[in-house]
């Protein structure tokens, strides 16, 4: 059963809590009595549930057009149902932060379809091609949180969009907002040779009871999740994620981590020390996410996530308000996942645990468009498939392929700009969104990273071999971010840019990049190093990048990874 199916808004089913923590009082916590509003983002959630917006759009909105929607809805609750509006053409990243939110607004807006553990039918992928050809204007970007996301999208198409989405078995609800998002899981769930356990029912579970449920549709912040049976979901920077491990005496499993994120506030998320059984998961999910809405941070948006909290209490407290208070039982204790050597990201050709392949393709940063992903579910039945997944490292592959129908794949979708055996610059690139379509933004990052794919690519040959290793995966990988809510990761990168406005050697204020250095998950866990007053401008980024691998190169002990080496190097040969 689920900790709590009672609508938030009913008092009484929040469980009784301990005294009152002066130092925490007025954090707008509601089992400790704070019910009332705090900030404009709470009043606006208890106003309305944000879930009622869809009827509005439908009936209201869609008829009378963009200067018919409410402020209230279109800045706040439209995010529900994966709609923001995106950036006004010609405004330069300057004015990001000095414009109020109307004068940031097109009357276009993003719209980001929800696929949780990243997989679709060919047919859905076919659906999702032909809505953004007929409504989005051909546009389509794989995200990191294997979503899809369109742009140019009008309000008027919206009930066409969902009817042909829905029809399809796809859904926007709650793509963002303050509510359970997307749930990230293996790409490779349920085929992988070395798979510890397949995660797909526990997030079909997730899905059934807490997706669309009113009691979990006003959260303090986002909620961000991931269920994998393979560490390949960038478990540690959750807000609950659940990692496939086998315990000595219950067998296969999962290892619960909270508390996880990054943004201006990265952290690393805590183990619980817990083991619970795929039948479980869901019961545990719904006990973190009752913990952080009752006892979450509502004062301030900035400290409202679920790792503050995580921070305050530690994972011991928070376990066992989890258990006490919601699960009413204790959990068993289990062992921490192995860590990798290499990160997975399911790129190339790979042999499936029942005989047939699954072959992983490397868009740039992401980027595709409608046409494309109609085109690659044509390649995949051609092949032989009927399923496509979508990576946390905005790549996607085919699944269930004969191996016979490999190489004639591969063919197809390297015509597509779809790279089977990518450089490691392509393989290693990550970008947000940016300024291209994002109000947040204040650099232009996916054609930045274009450009410096390229250059890499043909400036660096000579040390390629060196840098992704001779019988292994082992990039250094390069994440750029618009703005400093780190979309794209950055601090978890080998080299991270954080967009912002730089003064040049001319004295002329220019897009420019802070730069964070060895960064990593796994066996590199951490934020790396940030360089004192170190910024680079947009146009010297590919010099700066090129020197600073070809430092590592020359200066790296033998089998050293980048981030080991940024830790000891000297702070010269990292400028």
């Amino acid at each position: 059963m689920s900790p709590t199916t009672t609508e938030s808004t009913t008092p009484q089913s929040t469980p009784s809590a301990p005294a009152r923590p002066k130092a925490r009082r007025g954090e707008g916590q509601w089992a400790l009595g704070y019910r009332e509003p705090l900030n404009p983002n709470e009043r606006a959630k208890k106003d309305d549930n944000p879930l009622h917006v869809r009827d509005r759009i439908v009936n209201i909105y869609a008829h009378g057009g963009f200067d018919s929607i409410d402020p209230g809805d279109l800045r706040g609750r439209f995010r529900w149902y994966g709609l923001y509006t995106q950036r006004k053409p010609g405004i330069d990243g300057g004015r990001t932060a000095t414009l109020e939110p109307e004068e940031l607004d097109d009357e276009y807006f993003m719209l980001r379809i929800r696929i949780d553990g990243g997989l679709v039918t060919t047919r859905q992928l076919a659906v999702i091609g032909e809505v953004s050809q007929t409504y989005a204007r051909d546009t389509a970007d794989i995200t990191d949180r294997q979503n899809i996301q369109y742009h140019w999208i009008r309000v008027e198409d919206m009930p066409a969009i969902w009817n042909k989405l829905e029809g399809a078995g796809l859904t926007t609800m709650e793509a963002c907002g303050d509510s359970p998002r997307v749930v990230l899981g293996s790409p490779v769930a349920g085929i992988a040779e070395d798979e510890i356990i397949d995660g797909t029912p526990a997030i079909e579970e997730i899905k059934r009871r807490f997706i669309g449920d009113k009691a979990f549709s006003n959260l303090p912040r986002k909620f961000k999740s991931a269920v994998s049976g393979l560490p390949d979901v960038a478990h540690e920077i959750h807000d609950v994620a659940f990692v496939g491990v086998n315990h000595p005496e219950h067998g296969p499993g999962f290892d619960v981590w909270v508390g996880g994120g990054l943004s201006t506030n990265p952290m690393i998320g805590q183990r619980l020390g817990a083991w619970v059984p795929l039948d479980e998961v869901a019961d545990v999910y719904g006990a973190v996410i009752s913990v952080f809405r009752d006892y979450g941070y509502r004062r301030l948006r900035h400290r409202a996530r679920i790792k503050f909290l995580v921070k305050d209490w530690g994972a011991a407290k928070f376990r066992e308000v989890m258990e006490e208070k919601y699960l009413n039982r204790k959990l068993i204790d289990g062992p921490a996942p192995e860590v990798p050597a290499v990160p997975y990201d399911h790129v190339g050709v790979h042999k499936q645990k029942d005989g047939k392949f699954y072959v992983g393709a490397a868009p740039i940063v992401g980027r595709v468009s409608g046409s494309v992903l109609v085109q690659v579910a044509k390649a995949a039945e051609r092949a032989g498939s009927t399923r496509v997944t979508f990576t946390p490292q905005q790549k996607l592959v085919v699944l269930d392929v004969p191996e016979a129908e490999v190489a004639s794949l591969q063919t197809e979708l390297a015509k597509l700009g779809l790279q089977t055996e990518p450089s490691v610059w392509r393989r290693g690139v990550m970008a947000c969104t940016g300024i291209e379509f994002c109000k947040l933004a204040i650099v232009n990052t996916k054609d930045r990273a274009m450009d410096l794919v390229a250059k890499l690519e043909a400036r660096l040959k000579d040390i390629t071999d060196v840098i992704a290793g001779e019988n292994s995966f082992a990039p250094i990988s390069v994440h750029i971010n618009g703005c400093p809510n780190s979309c794209a990761r950055i601090q978890t990168a080998d080299i991270g840019l954080k967009g912002q406005i730089v003064t040049d050697d001319d004295g002329a204020q220019v897009e420019g990049f802070q730069v964070h250095l060895g960064g990593g998950l796994g066996l590199d866990a951490g934020f790396g190093r940030k360089l004192r007053g170190h910024k680079v401008t947009a146009t010297e980024l590919p010099d700066y990048v090129e020197r600073v691998v070809r430092n590592f190169v020359a200066k790296r002990e033998p089998d050293e990874r980048f981030a080991q080496w940024v830790t000891r190097a000297d702070e010269g040969d990292l400028r």
